[in-house]
């Protein structure tokens, strides 16, 4: 079944060749594919618009004259291309309006294609562009996300970046792209050191384990690292001195770890095994995977036998301490002093620093599997980070580099200001998810809603999780934002809670109109009789989820989707309020069954988007 855009496209496109051949234009044949579609601001201006804007210079002609023009050839009684005047007012009324060229669609003849063409599809309508095929099919897409570190849990901050790369992740396989989804994990390092030093000094003698401590693993090692800091600066308020001496000692670890020495690489392995079982619990709780995990233990020896055949080769140098560096003033502009900036690669004692190992692992990762494209998931606090680290891998020579796209992503805080992990003010991600859990429960609870919900515990554990996520994804990335729980836990208004409330509400209308024995109905007589505003209005935004689904995967912009779908609740709210049901008789069951008809294509896309955002479902709420 042809799409509505797609023959608009095509009408549009067959009128300006034709155009271009009255007028004698030197010109190449314009493709349908070229024709942009778009949504009026407003409902009374029609239902499609396409600007002229493009053409204008190589018509040589204003975008209003263009439009002008294509609208005469399309209303002719002769039609245009391929398109008779009768096939053509089957699809609508063509309207040249200033630059745009308007189309009101046949309202009878477009509620039918839309609601048969989503039931027929099912699950997949969304994955499919306007000429059937998966518009990302020949991509290879790699998505790096999380980035935890074993020295600590997974926090709030975390949370957003989990909940973006997953998304990412779910919006390109929508749309047809292969996606291997990768983890890097921070296992090894100085902050590494100092949790491993924390628990030698105060819990080592005791024998202490997450176990006997009665605390999951990544929670009881973070605890070591905020015990490190606290070691270090100094607490007058528990009468702890400070132990400056402190930071040397976890460097000399460190060193000992780079070395190879047995006791040290034991203690490492067992803390960072603690912390590890902790962060895969949280994943398996939160809905978040990966095809494969990389740790930086595991690379950045590689990234350092990188970086020495790179100092061979003249692109890095030894500055005057020792040190291996790199001018990256062309990538990242002058230094604070207005002279060369320069990235340090080794340290002069020759240990590695982040950008070694991120290095070994782009490279290790480039062998296991081919992409068109990988895709970092990193705050924006790593914009030169990332700057640097491409570069050099471009003047190492990697072609395939030039692949390499950092998603950057804006700080996520609580309305009582920003979080800092080692003076233990984080919020830990299971910590937060509990509290938000509490919450739903004692909201079933007051609503009374125990029994018809079935098990309260695990929805108030799918309410959390939908209205943390939601929350988090429903800003464009690059925002920074506050993540208040309050606001996110409303079943009213643009949150997650509220619209897992309305794909129960229609999981619910279409059960009560199975047991009244009222069946769906998509034939012509009952489709025809969809005529009302608010029908429409909901037919129409139901029509643009794949544009919407491709876009998102275009930008890797899951929020492009949470406007969709609170979009699309809205509009059934609006059709539920103004359009009876399950409730006008039996005099018009046709009615009922063509408007249940319209509520399972909207369950459809609902429930879709909602997976979309890592957004659990509800059948009964």
């Amino acid at each position: 079944m042809q799409d509505q855009n797609e023959i608009c496209r095509q009408i549009i496109a067959a009128a300006l060749n034709e155009f271009i051949a009255q007028k004698k234009i030197e010109s190449e044949t314009i493709s349908a594919g070229s024709i942009r579609i778009e949504n009026p601001p407003k409902p009374e201006m029609g239902d499609i618009g396409s600007p002229m804007f493009m053409f204008a210079r190589t018509l040589r002609m204003a975008p209003p004259v263009i439009a002008g023009e294509a609208e005469k050839i399309i209303n002719s009684p002769q039609g245009t291309g391929n398109f008779s005047a009768e096939q053509i007012a089957g699809i609508g009324t063509f309207k040249a309006e200033g630059p745009y060229i308007n189309v009101r669609l046949n309202k009878q003849n477009a509620v039918s294609s839309i609601i048969r063409k989503i039931l027929a599809q099912g699950e997949d309508f969304g994955s499919l562009g306007e000429d059937g095929t998966k518009p990302l099919a020949q991509s290879h897409v790699m998505v790096e996300y999380s980035s935890p570190n074993t020295n600590k849990p997974l926090h709030l901050g975390h949370m957003r970046n989990d909940a973006l790369g997953e998304s990412v992740s779910r919006i390109l396989r929508k749309a047809g792209a292969d996606v291997f989804r990768t983890i890097i994990v921070n296992d090894r390092g100085i902050h590494i050191c100092k949790s491993m030093l924390a628990y030698k000094l105060f819990h080592e003698k005791n024998g202490d384990t997450p176990q006997s401590l009665g605390m999951k693993g990544d929670h009881f090692v973070g605890q070591c690292y905020v015990e490190f800091d606290r070691y270090l600066k100094g607490d007058p308020e528990k009468n702890i001195p400070p132990h400056p001496e402190a930071q040397a000692m976890a460097e000399e670890m460190l060193v000992k770890w780079e070395q190879g020495d047995s006791e040290t690489r034991s203690l490492w392995q067992r803390m960072n095994g603690w912390t590890m079982d902790g962060v895969r619990q949280t994943y398996m709780r939160t809905g978040v995977g990966f095809e494969k995990y990389y740790f930086e233990s595991e690379t950045y020896l590689l990234g350092k036998e990188v970086i020495e055949a790179g100092l061979e080769k003249g692109i890095f140098f030894k500055a005057d301490d020792g040190s291996v560096r790199i001018d990256v003033t062309e990538a990242a502009g002058p230094g604070k002093d207005g002279g060369r900036q320069e990235k340090v690669l080794l340290r002069k004692d020759g240990t590695s620093v982040y950008i070694t190992q991120d290095l070994g692992t782009a490279i290790k990762r480039h062998q296991d599997w081919s992409y068109n494209q990988m895709v970092y998931v990193v705050a924006s606090e790593q914009n030169y980070h990332f700057k640097v680290l491409f570069y050099i891998l471009r003047k190492l020579g990697y072609e395939w580099a030039q692949k390499l796209f950092h998603l950057s992503y804006g700080m996520v805080n609580l309305p009582t200001g920003r979080m800092k992990s080692r003076e233990g003010t984080v919020v830990d991600a299971d910590d937060l998810i509990d509290s938000l859990h509490q919450d739903a429960l004692k909201a079933i609870n007051e609503r009374g809603r125990d029994e018809a919900v079935g098990d309260a515990d695990d929805v108030a554990e799918k309410v959390a999780l939908s209205a943390l996520h939601y929350y988090l994804l429903q800003v464009s990335p690059a925002k920074d934002m506050v993540f208040n729980p309050e606001e996110s836990l409303s079943f009213t208004g643009n949150t997650g809670p509220y619209l897992q409330y309305m794909g129960a509400r229609i999981s619910s209308i279409l059960r009560k109109a199975e047991e009244a024995g009222i069946a769906e109905d998509t034939s012509d007589q009952a489709l025809s009789l969809l005529t009302h505003e608010s029908e429409w209005e909901l037919i129409k935004s139901l029509d643009r989820y794949p544009q919407t689904v491709l876009k998102a995967a275009q930008d890797l912009d899951p929020s492009v989707i949470a406007v969709h779908l609170y979009e699309v609740s809205k509009n059934f709210s609006a059709f539920y309020r103004d359009c009876p049901i399950t409730s006008l008789g039996a005099e018009d069951r046709m009615l009922s069954g063509a408007r249940l008809a319209l509520a399972r294509c909207t369950l459809i896309v609902i429930k879709d988007a909602m997976s979309l955002l890592v957004l659990p479902f509800l059948e009964r709420m």
